[in-house]
Parts: C-alpha cells; sequence; structure tokens
C-alpha cells in the first residue's frame, strides 16, 4: 500500500510540475507539453495533480476540448474506483 501512495505521490507532482511548466511555456509562445502527455499522465493516477495545476495556474480552463476529454478520464477512474470498492465488498 505504501509504494502504491508513492506512486500517485510521484505522479501527481510530476503532473502539476508539467502542467505548471506547460502554462509558462505558453506564455512565452515556446514549445508546450503536447496535450496527449497530460491526458497520459492524468489516466495514470494523476488526475488530482492536472486538476489542480488547471485551478491554480488558470491552465486549460476555458478550452472545451480540454475540459471534455479530462471529465472523460475523471469518469472512467471514478468507475474503476467504485467497481474496485464493489468489488471488495
Amino acid at each position: 500500500m505504501r509504494i502504491l501512495l508513492l506512486y500517485f505521490s510521484i505522479i501527481n507532482v510530476i503532473v502539476f510540475i508539467l502542467a505548471g511548466y506547460d502554462k509558462s511555456q505558453a506564455r512565452k509562445n515556446n514549445r508546450r507539453i503536447p496535450e496527449k502527455t497530460l491526458f497520459l499522465m492524468a489516466l495514470t493516477g494523476g488526475s488530482p495533480g492536472l486538476l489542480t495545476a488547471m485551478l491554480f495556474f488558470k491552465h486549460k480552463t476555458s478550452k472545451t476540448s480540454f475540459i471534455v476529454k479530462f471529465v472523460v478520464i475523471l469518469a472512467i477512474q471514478a468507475t474503476l474506483i467504485i467497481a474496485f470498492l464493489n468489488y471488495k465488498k
């Protein structure tokens, strides 16, 4: 269980930093982090970190296509968590 907690902590810190870096790059009109990378990191457990970064940096919050894809990822994760918790009962 500790390894899982460590993994989720690390992935969320990384995705938070990447989203912040992407916002910084966007302001400078420099090369950006691909959305696919941010979505992959969110899908592999970094959703809380990406959501926190979106709110903290006000990043990608007005891009509807990004929000929709992110909500789909959250819905998939919520479904998997609920299914796992119900399976454990």
